[in-house]
């Protein structure tokens, strides 16, 4: 399915602190993501109630320079249990900027929630 474009909007509270969270860590390009973040839009969700998104940095900002569209960061979310329920993924476009927020769950039913940060960690259900 093609992600649904909605009308730009800044990022909701979850997002950035989920965004903050994975972008904490420290790689190579880490701290330019982290100053695109006043400048990021949602500007399309991957379908009707995904809590995943696609991202637009407005210019001008300073572009990091990752050697690939991944940030590097294994973001896992686990339940209340512990039990690994998927991940967090954050892509840019070309290394440089912002490009999507991406939550791959594993279990049967899609997450309608992005996970919290909880003790410096990503928990859900929120």
């Amino acid at each position: 399915m093609a992600p649904l474009s909605i009308d730009p909007r800044s990022l909701n509270a979850d997002e950035r602190a989920v965004l903050e969270h994975v972008l904490s860590a420290e790689f190579v390009g880490a701290s330019q993501l982290r100053s695109q973040l006043d400048r990021t839009e949602v500007i399309a969700v991957w379908g009707p109630n995904s809590v995943s998104v696609d991202l637009q940095v407005r210019e001008p900002c300073e572009h990091a320079a990752l050697p690939q569209a991944l940030v590097p960061v294994a973001a896992h979310v686990h339940d209340p249990s512990g039990a690994y329920i998927g991940e967090i993924l954050v892509w840019t476009d070309r290394g440089a900027t912002l490009a999507a927020l991406e939550f791959a769950w594993v279990t049967d039913e899609m997450p309608t929630a992005l996970p919290a940060v909880v003790d410096d960690r990503l928990s859900w259900p929120a």
